[in-house]
């Protein structure tokens, strides 16, 4: 009888330490990440450097906005707003995780910037005189581009700097002739467009 007994907890000994460890989750669940599972879908796509769009659907997408203002030293003071997504902090594993990763900024089509924070200061370098186009895009951290109905997630904005009048410093001309309009080009921004500067 002893045999028994000892046979039946030995197997209920083992059915909980199995039932237990499956019960865990994986590494990252219980780490706090995210899992594994596939996000959206890998279209055919990409953006001008090659990264491809990865798809999602309306409800769950992410959305940002730009916002750009003249600041005192006579650059640019570039403020993001995002729903639905998260910044990624640098390190952060090359996958693609719902609603995190990190925005990539680009002025006339070239990049300046990738930004894991929602605030950038723009060098007036970067904006000579004239009227230019600053668009912030949402990445993943594997690199692809996040999409809704085949168009990247996306916000522009037009700004334009403009040469000192006479008896006018640069950064006074920069924070008095500057405009900043917000304008989605196509792709899914934030309702809240940039506003201009006067």
């Amino acid at each position: 009888m002893s045999w028994t007994r000892r046979s039946r907890a030995a197997l209920a000994v083992c059915v909980l330490l199995l039932a237990g460890s499956a019960g865990c989750g994986t590494d990252d669940a219980r780490r706090g990440g995210a899992s594994h599972a596939p996000v959206g879908t890998i279209l055919e796509d990409r953006d001008q450097e090659g990264r491809p769009f990865r798809e999602v659907g309306q409800e769950d997408a992410p959305g940002v906005g730009v916002e750009v203002q003249p600041d005192a030293a006579g650059g640019w003071d570039v403020r993001l707003t995002v729903r639905n997504f998260r910044f990624s902090p640098a390190g952060a594993a090359a996958r693609a995780v719902a609603g995190r990763g990190l925005a990539r900024l680009y002025v006339d089509g070239r990049p300046v910037a990738r930004l894991r924070a929602p605030a950038y200061r723009l060098d007036a370098r970067h904006v000579p005189r004239g009227t230019h186009r600053v668009t912030a895009r949402l990445y993943a951290d594997d690199g692809t581009v996040w999409a809704v109905d085949g168009k990247p997630v996306e916000s522009t904005a037009d700004v334009t700097a403009s040469e000192p009048g006479p008896g006018m410093s640069p950064d006074a001309a920069s924070l008095r002739e500057a405009r900043a309009h917000g304008a989605d080009s196509g792709g899914r921004g934030s309702p809240d467009r940039a506003r201009g500067a006067s």
